[in-house]
């Protein structure tokens, strides 16, 4: 379902009949007044109906969450909105034009969710991957500083994947890492961050989550592996899995740059640590000492 909203400064014709029962839109008039909230309806297409004047006020302090198309009686260049993209129609139109701008409109956004999911994404997991991870880790911290939470950093390491590859073959070492996934995927909250940060490793931002409260998820997610059943094609027995991880977490000990980073950085060293100690473990950077 496209949800279309037409603010109006009701000195106009209403286009909502223009549109209403035709492909899968819902169509929704708004006083033109609204439109600066426009984003909590998450619109698929703004389309503005008003006067010039009304127009340009708009485009000056709204976001656009969604694309326009803007119907005027002149085309007006010195519109600043920002945000998507936008179309103009003008007035007398032929209704035939009208629908295609709003079909047009439609899939532009459609095609850049498209592209942008392909950007982020995984492919072989299905998870986000790094450029996603750093898009809103930023974010994440910005918000922590803001309203003084907690915000954890847990890195997952396969160990020993190499041998799995070398054992079984590349395809086997990709199955291994879909059901892992798969696994965490099912282990997380809604507003945690799950991303697949290298060819074996698996990033979870957890946020209001101080390090002690991570450390036991970590522990709970790295007994379920432990208990795995990974059998490769023409084994009998099973083959042990296990997994190591490094926990870091905002507000930081110590006087450094507060960002994503420095957090990932933290988890590294002590997934590093977790390694160095025999693996199969889930180490808390503030609980190992390393000089700087």
């Amino acid at each position: 379902m496209k949800n279309i909203l037409i603010f109006n400064d009701n000195e106009t014709n209403n286009l909502e009949s223009l549109i209403a029962g035709k492909e899968d839109y819902d169509v929704r008039t708004k006083n033109i007044e609204e439109a600066k909230d426009a984003a909590k309806y998450n619109p698929s297409l703004i389309i503005f109906d008003c006067n010039e004047q009304k127009l340009k006020e708009i485009s000056m302090v709204t976001k656009l969450p969604a694309p326009a198309l803007i119907v005027t009686d002149k085309f007006i260049d010195s519109l600043i909105f920002r945000g998507d993209s936008y179309d103009f129609v003008s007035k007398p139109f032929q209704e035939k034009e009208f629908l295609l701008r709003v079909k047009n409109l439609l899939k532009i956004k459609e095609l850049k969710e498209t592209i942008n999911q392909v950007s982020t994404t995984d492919a072989l997991t299905g998870l986000h991957n790094r450029k996603f991870l750093h898009e809103r880790l930023e974010a994440e911290i910005s918000r922590a500083k803001r309203y003084d939470t907690k915000l954890s950093c847990l890195l997952l390491d396969i160990d020993f994947f190499k041998v799995v590859n070398d054992m079984y073959g590349y395809d086997w070492g990709d199955v291994l890492l879909k059901k892992i996934a798969e696994m965490l995927k099912s282990f997380i909250r809604k507003e945690d961050i799950l991303t697949r940060y290298g060819d074996e490793e698996f990033i979870v931002i957890l946020p209001n989550t101080p390090e002690e409260n991570a450390f036991i998820f970590a522990e709970r997610f790295r007994r379920e592996i432990e208990k795995m059943e990974f059998i490769p094609a023409g084994e009998e027995e099973r083959h042990p899995i296990t997994i190591s991880g490094g926990i870091s977490s905002y507000p930081f000990l110590e006087n450094v740059e507060e960002d994503a980073n420095t957090l990932i950085r933290y988890a590294e060293h002590a997934l590093y640590n977790a390694k160095k100690r025999g693996k199969n473990k889930i180490v808390q950077f503030s609980q190992i000492n390393i000089d700087y």
